[in-house]
């Protein structure tokens, strides 16, 4: 597996859409969920993924503080590949993104409800009752660095 760390602006335009294409087809073709998914965070946000075979098999973004929280965030963590460890290697790479670039000492999550413990077994804790977003039970959760 190859990552990669790369602002809006280094994206090639194939990489962009294929970012996208991904975004699109888990969150709202599999998760059968019209929503926004450009929203206007990317530019300012540091993509993160993960390549194997010439394809992205996991992404996720990493938010500056002001976009979505008041700290750092991560999101729209996805992983092609499931139940093979390749989801906690990008979160991993994530939060490293989030404490060496934008010097997070605390960074917070929308995490889907089910996944609780997958976050969980990363070090964040539950910070938020649940609630709707989209359609879909969530929580925020935050990590202490």
């Amino acid at each position: 597996m190859e990552l990669t760390v790369k602002k809006f602006e280094e994206l090639t335009v194939p990489e962009l859409y294929e970012i996208l294409k991904l975004r699109v087809d888990v969150f709202v073709v599999e998760q059968n969920c019209p929503y926004p998914e450009l929203d206007g965070k990317d530019e300012a946000a540091w993509h993160v993924y993960l390549r194997e075979d010439g394809r992205i098999i996991a992404y996720l973004r990493v938010l500056p503080p002001g976009l979505s929280f008041d700290t750092a965030a991560i999101g729209r963590v996805i992983s092609a590949k499931r139940r093979f460890g390749i989801g906690t290697v990008l979160m991993r790479e994530g939060i490293k993104v989030a404490k060496e670039r934008l010097q997070a000492d605390t960074i917070k999550i929308e995490a889907q409800t089910y996944a609780r413990a997958f976050y969980e077994q990363l070090g964040f804790v539950q910070s938020s009752d649940e609630f709707l977003e989209d359609g879909i039970p969530h929580i925020e959760m935050t990590l202490i660095t």
